[in-house]
C-alpha cells in the first residue's frame, strides 16, 4: 500500500481544503408578488411559475 514519505504541512493540507466551502442560493423576486424565491422553481407564496398559475392558493 502507499504510505505517505514525509507529513503534510498543515498549510498545504488547509490549501487543500480551502475550496470546501457552501455557498448561499442565489434569490430572485418573484415578478407576480415581489417574494424571494428560488429561480426556476415555483413560487410558493403565490403560486405562479413562467407567468402561469401552477399552484392554485385557496383562500
Amino acid at each position: 500500500m502507499a504510505a505517505p514519505k514525509r507529513k503534510m504541512s498543515k498549510s498545504r493540507r488547509d490549501s487543500r481544503r480551502s475550496n470546501w466551502k457552501l455557498t448561499a442560493p442565489g434569490y430572485v423576486s418573484c415578478p407576480q408578488c415581489h417574494e424571494p424565491k428560488l429561480p426556476h422553481h415555483v413560487c410558493m407564496e403565490c403560486g405562479y411559475y413562467d407567468g402561469k398559475e401552477v399552484i392554485s392558493q385557496g383562500e
